[in-house]
Formats: structure tokens, C-alpha cells, sequence
């Protein structure tokens, strides 16, 4: 933030603290809530390395965390509503129709059998099946920043098919099995609903499946979606006819069609690999929406690491004549999630939720969406002012991860 003076920055925060404070104000109806949640995120944007309830009690001059254990528990209160408020606040700032929503999921470690969704599963978050529980986000990536915009717990079969368990746990009723890409498209469907503007979504290849591309394809949504070495490629309408693996197709490759591109800058500079794209389809809007219209590109983009020829696959829909530089641009969001989940659980506590019920899972995270997203939008704006007096390094504590967030002591 070396664009505003220290008054200024100080300024920044503290407007946007009441601002946000303000704004979830509505969700609580007593004021001594409301007030109880405001100290709660106060805890989040605290020093403490670790966000329990006894360490943000004791940095709010409480004598015990029953407060802020309330807010999550016992309290009545909407999560979904703030959620939306995360979302509506998040746009004002890093609204772009160029936008990128990049979904991912993260691993929660539990202790365990009644944690809200806590099962044997596997989690990238520690490498392996563990016992925690799995939460998929939305990532809003554009020019301006990124922050998160929506998330949804996954429930496994055991725990959907208990009804018992579910219960216990507080799960809303009729709440059934929904497989993660089924949890990703329900946020598409969401931020289609509310105007968020964005033209591609990136993700995984836990979701580049049918769903998800149908869902996108009827929205008239580019996506640059992940896919395995074994996925099924065909081309129809093109000169050269192009069936087999996707592994297949780069190994027909001539060294020509290769292109060395950046895939966004990282903590050591570009990241560069070589690319490769093909283009299998143009098929028009209207096969999937009659009211759309316009030629759109199927295709298949392929990732090879410089070092060590490491392939990587993503499926492709884009309007036609899009080029391979706007993609790989896409495909490089995806870097903002995994920034984001290191983000919110070393500096922000995601990672730190004590309680065991649906609501207070979805609450804490919700309340830690909307810390990020302060930070997210205060950046923005410190970076736009003009430049007076930059801040001394004494005012900036360590780097958030890899990210581009930074804490003030202040």
C-alpha cells in the first residue's frame, strides 16, 4: 500500500471497519449482538496468532469466550445473509465484466466424529484422506483484487443419510447429498441471480464435469475447467480431425504449436510455461439458450512445465476467436484461491472454528469472507491514492503468505 501516507491508511481502516460493521448491523436484532459480532471480527483482524474463542475473548477484554461463542452457537442470526453482504460489499470495489469466479474446495482438520460434515476424506489442504471436514468456495478474481463471494460446507453420503447426525449437527431440513460440482454450480446460479459480473470461471478438475460446463454454456459463461491426462477429445468442422486422450493430442503436437506465456506474475516473478491450445468446435449461444446468440470455441488447452515437460489439461468454452493468451490469463486466476486459502487460515483464523454445528461453521466462515474482503478493498483503495509519504516499514508486519495483502501494527 505505498500509494497512501500513514494518516491516510490509518483513515482507511478505521472507515472501513465501521463501514462493514455497519453494514451487518441489520442481521442482529439487538444492538448488544451486533456489538458481540463486531468483536468477533476485531479478534479475526487481531495479532493473535490463533483465532480460538479464549484468544479473541481475551483481546476483547472479555473474561470468557461465551460471547463470542454465541455469536456462532446460540445466536439468531443469518449467515446466508452476510454471505450476501460479503459478496454486495466485494463487488463495489473489484466489480469487473472481465472478472474470472474461480471455484476451489479447502480441508478443515477435525478431531472426531461431530463436527458438522467431518469425515475420512481426502483434502489437498493436508495431502492425503484425513479426518476433516471439506468446504467449497467462489473466488472473485479481477483486475482490482480478489476475494471470496460465496461457500458452501460439503456433506458426505454418511452424514446426509443419517438423519439423526444431521440433526444433531443442526442441518437445516431437506437438506440432501449434493456432490461438489453440484455445490459449484448452486454458486453460479446464485451470482448469475444477483449480476455478478464476470465472463470466465476457473477451476479443478473436480469440476470439469457436465454440470458445470452446462451450467456455464447456458449462461453464456466462458470457463477454463481442469481436466485429466485420459479425458475424452473429438473435433468436428475443422480440417484435421482430432479424436483420442487429451494426452494424445499434445503428444501429436509439432514444437511450432507451443507458445512460452506467463500464466500472471508470482512471488518470483512470471510464471512461465509452454502452451498449447486447440480448438475442437464452434457450435452457436443458441444450442444451449435460445434467447442468446453467437459462435463460441470448444477446446482443449494444454500446460507443459519448462523444467521437467509436466503436462497439464483444462477443457475450454470461449467465444470464438479468443485467443490462447486470454485463456492462459484465465487458467492463472486460479493462483488466487489457493493465495486466498493461505491467506484466510494463517492470518484470519479459517481455519480456527471451534464449534461443531452447521450454522456455526457457515457463520465463522462467513465472518472471516468479510475480513478478507475489508482487506481486499482497503488495498485497492490505499494503492489508488496519490502517492505523499510512503509507509515506514515499521508500520508492516510480515508478508500475508504469498499474497498481496499486508497487516499494519496499527
Amino acid at each position: 500500500m505505498a500509494g497512501a501516507t500513514i494518516e491516510a491508511t490509518l483513515e482507511l481502516w478505521a472507515s472501513s471497519l465501521r463501514d462493514v460493521k455497519a453494514r451487518m448491523g441489520p442481521l442482529f436484532t439487538q444492538e448488544r449482538v451486533a456489538a458481540s459480532a463486531g468483536a468477533f471480527l476485531d479478534g479475526l483482524l487481531g495479532n493473535e496468532q490463533r483465532k480460538t474463542g479464549w484468544m479473541r475473548a481475551e483481546a476483547a477484554g472479555d473474561p470468557g469466550p461465551w460471547r463470542q461463542q454465541a455469536i456462532l452457537g446460540r445466536g439468531r442470526w443469518e449467515a446466508d445473509g452476510l454471505r450476501d453482504i460479503v459478496r454486495d460489499y466485494t463487488l463495489e470495489t473489484l466489480a469487473d465484466d472481465d472478472a474470472v469466479l474461480v471455484f476451489d474446495e479447502t480441508g478443515f482438520l477435525k478431531q472426531g466424529k461431530a463436527s458438522c460434515g467431518v469425515a475420512r476424506q481426502y483434502t489437498g489442504s493436508a495431502g492425503k484422506i484425513t479426518n476433516c471436514q471439506i468446504g467449497v468456495f467462489a473466488c472473485y478474481v479481477s483486475q482490482h483484487g480478489h476475494a471470496f463471494i460465496d461457500r458452501a460446507l460439503y456433506l458426505p453420503k454418511a452424514w446426509t443419510d443419517d438423519p439423526d447426525r444431521m440433526k444433531a449437527a443442526h442441518v437445516p431440513e431437506k437438506t440432501a447429498f449434493a456432490t461438489k460440482p453440484a455445490l459449484a454450480v448452486a454458486m453460479i446460479e446464485r451470482a448469475i441471480a444477483a449480476s455478478v459480473p464476470f465472463a470466465f470461471v476457473a477451476a479443478d478438475s473436480v469440476y470439469g464435469v457436465g454440470a458445470v460446463e452446462g451450467a456455464l454454456r447456458r449462461a453464456g459463461k466462458g470457463y477454463v475447467l481442469s481436466v485429466a491426462s485420459n479425458h475424452s477429445v473429438t473435433s468436428w468442422g475443422k480440417a484435421k480431425p482430432i479424436p483420442g486422450t487429451a494426452e494424445s493430442v499434445a503428444q501429436g503436437l509439432a514444437p511450432s504449436d507451443w507458445k512460452r506465456l506467463s500464466a500472471g506474475d508470482g512471488v518470483k516473478g512470471p510464471r512461465l510455461y509452454d502452451w498449447a491450445y486447440v480448438e475442437l468446435a464452434d457450435l452457436d449461444a443458441s444450442e444451449y439458450d435460445a434467447s442468446r446468440s453467437g459462435l463460441w470455441t470448444r477446446g482443449l488447452l494444454i500446460r507443459r512445465t519448462i523444467a521437467d515437460q509436466d503436462l497439464a489439461f483444462f477443457s475450454t468454452w470461449a467465444p470464438a476467436g479468443t485467443l490462447i493468451e486470454k485463456l492462459v490469463r484465465v487458467e492463472g486466476c486460479r493462483w488466487a484461491i489457493e493465495d486466498s486459502f493461505e491467506t484466510a487460515k494463517n492470518e484470519l483464523g479459517l481455519d480456527h472454528n471451534e464449534t461443531r454445528s452447521w450454522h456455526g461453521w457457515n457463520r465463522h466462515v462467513s465472518l472471516v469472507m468479510l475480513a478478507f474482503a475489508m482487506m481486499a478493498t482497503i488495498r485497492h483503495r490505499a494503492n489508488a491514492m496519490p502517492t505523499q509519504q510512503t509507509i515506514p516499514k515499521i508500520f508492516v508486519t510480515r508478508r500475508l503468505s504469498a499474497g498481496p495483502f499486508r497487516k499494519f501494527a496499527a
